[in-house]
């Protein structure tokens, strides 16, 4: 399946259930209503059951009612196209950081159980499908298992991986990955680091300690620190992102395990709530089902396509 495919099917349940509780906003107006407040009276309603946020799903509603000028809509398409226009206008720009000399250096962050070990084996097949040539560093040398499931992960997606033992210093094993890295011309090293809560002081210290051995190591980095949340979790997912937000340096979101749930509004606006962007969503276990964000997909993941009308010209495009 094409990109768009895999995030249409990881969304199904979210675009069932979102889509069938729009319609009954539509059907279930009175006939001649002329106002649009009975259909849009349940619409931020509908949009907390999908997991959206209650100040996200506020400023959505307000967003939708200005747009159709205090008119009912005209049908489900006008007010899905409604709803699309006012998400896009929610969305927060990804932003870059330009690498130094030296490889690309890319932390994953987070909670235990929120998929950071397959979030670095898939981030790893995205670099390295573009050409890129790299490492991944074991830095989870605390949690059972973990050094053998990166091992295996690392081995499915053909990237080299750069481990110690069980229990060994973190530190150790980013300093002998970037070292590696640049004896080898890497263009990137991903880090998997163990799972933390924010309110753990000596872990948070241990990895401020790991960013400034990066950081002397290979200029600018990390370049990126992606914070992993479970989407399965959904807003006290949210909530324990923003605690963590606050004990380390963050430059991105990704969203793990959205086909895992039929709340998956919750990608509406999480960067703009965390005040940081959403860059990749995770949409079924499979090595390629980690997926660079696109609101537009993403939309249509959830709304489905828009529809289409006839243009003068006799083209095809989208209704508005």
């Amino acid at each position: 399946m094409g990109i768009l495919d895999r995030l249409r099917s990881g969304l199904a349940r979210t675009r069932e259930g979102l889509t069938a509780r729009l319609s009954g906003l539509i059907t279930g107006a009175p006939s001649g209503d002329p106002s649009a407040a009975s259909a849009l009276n349940g619409l931020e309603e509908t949009l907390l059951a999908a997991d959206v946020g209650v100040q996200v799903a506020a400023d959505l509603a307000a967003g939708v009612r200005r747009r159709l000028k205090g008119r009912p809509p005209a049908d489900l398409d006008s007010l899905k196209q409604a709803l699309r226009e006012e998400i896009r206008a929610l969305e927060t720009p990804p932003g870059t950081q330009t690498p130094g000399s030296g490889p690309r250096v890319v932390f994953l962050v987070g909670v235990n159980g929120g998929g950071k070990t397959t979030t670095a084996a898939k981030l790893a097949h995205i670099f390295a499908s573009r050409g890129e040539r790299g490492l991944i560093a074991a830095a989870d040398t605390f949690r059972a298992a973990a050094i053998g499931q990166i091992e295996a992960w690392a081995k499915r997606v053909g990237v080299d991986l750069i481990r110690h033992g069980d229990g060994a210093d973190p530190s150790a094993v980013v300093f002998d990955a970037l070292r590696a890295a640049k004896s080898r011309n890497a263009d990137f090293v991903i880090v998997d680091t163990a799972g933390r809560l924010h309110t753990k002081t000596p872990l948070m210290k241990e990895l401020e300690k790991i960013y400034r051995i990066a950081g002397r190591e290979v200029e600018g980095a990390p370049h990126e620190s992606l914070l992993v949340v479970d989407a399965t979790t959904g807003q006290n997912g949210l909530a324990q992102a923003r605690e963590f937000l606050k004990a380390g340096r963050i430059t991105g979101l990704v969203l793990t395990k959205l086909d895992g749930t039929a709340r998956g509004g919750i990608a509406i606006g999480i960067g703009r709530s965390l005040g940081i962007p959403l860059k990749y969503v995770g949409v079924g276990e499979g090595v390629e089902d980690l997926l660079p964000f696109s609101i537009d997909d993403y939309m249509s993941g959830i709304l489905g396509d828009p529809a289409t009308a006839a243009r003068p010209d006799g083209a095809r495009g989208p209704a508005v």
